[in-house]
């Protein structure tokens, strides 16, 4: 497997893949890799003939009081679990590499983010699309592949493509969890032992929810419910959200053949945590 440093070596890299008439998939990732990772890692292998994952903490994505420097970074184990799922190469620049030091073009979101993680974060998703779509330009893969954990994150990168005619295809995972169903996640790592005894209730409260918003198609009291729920449990909300697929626009009323997201985003102590059901009525 190759270490790549810059983006040069990747365009060469892939040059050399599509020569060899070889398809190319790509995972991009931050790195603290996790089965999460890993099983997008084995569809991309699966999928595609060469895999390159890259590796990079984003700074445009985090805001002033996120956690952008105690991130963990553990590019020795990362590049161990690539090379033992097959992938044949690991992008791993540095900020130097992947930005000019000033930045006169960026991204801009309408609608998108206004609700669920956006709401709270402000400017985390103009970082993230920058930053996929220099790697998509400097990878150029046939397929890219995402988890539905991060569920706004898929549907914002989705409407990129469509928007800007991007030519690669997407591939969304579905969310990894722990046998207690907590959804796996780099940050799980910070949680005390007593937090981590807790953090397996919200995808329980959404799983509640979701059978209530369903049975009773009375959104708003399930909601209320599972607000009320993740409180007792010991959860700080951000929020828990009924949105739509299509738009992530808040839903007050299902449609039957619609396509819905029930969000949550919580903190334990200093640890956000995410999780989402995505489902059709």
């Amino acid at each position: 497997m190759q270490i790549l440093r810059t983006k040069q070596d990747v365009r060469n890299w892939v040059r050399e893949q599509r020569d060899s008439g070889k398809s190319v998939g790509f995972v991009p990732t931050m790195g603290a890799l996790h089965e999460g990772h890993k099983n997008l890692m084995q569809q991309a292998v699966s999928q595609t003939d060469s895999v390159i994952v890259s590796i990079f903490v984003n700074p445009t994505q985090f805001g002033p009081n996120e956690d952008y420097s105690r991130y963990p970074r553990t590019l020795e184990s990362d590049v161990e679990i690539a090379e033992s799922v097959g992938v044949k190469a690991v992008f791993v620049p540095d900020v130097q590499e992947m930005y000019v030091e000033k930045q006169h073009i960026t991204f801009s979101i309408t609608a998108l983010n206004e609700h669920l993680c956006g709401r709270s974060r402000k400017g985390h998703f103009e970082g993230v699309l920058q930053v996929v779509n220099k790697l998509f330009n400097i990878v150029q893969p046939d397929k890219a592949f995402f988890g539905k954990k991060d569920i706004q994150q898929c549907v914002i990168i989705r409407k990129m493509v469509d928007e800007l005619d991007l030519p690669v295809e997407l591939v969304l995972g579905e969310t990894v969890r722990e046998k207690d169903g907590l959804a796996l996640s780099s940050r799980n790592r910070y949680l005390s032992d007593e937090q981590r005894a807790i953090a397996p209730h919200l995808y329980q409260i959404l799983g509640a929810c979701k059978l209530e918003i369903v049975n009773s198609e009375l959104v708003q009291k399930a909601l209320n419910h599972a607000l009320f729920t993740a409180e007792q449990v010991g959860f700080r909300i951000d929020y828990i959200e009924l949105v739509n697929d299509s738009d992530l626009q808040p839903v007050q009323e299902i449609i039957h053949g619609k396509t819905y997201i029930l969000a949550a985003a919580v903190f334990l102590g200093t640890t956000r945590l995410i999780d989402n059901i995505h489902f059709t009525f």
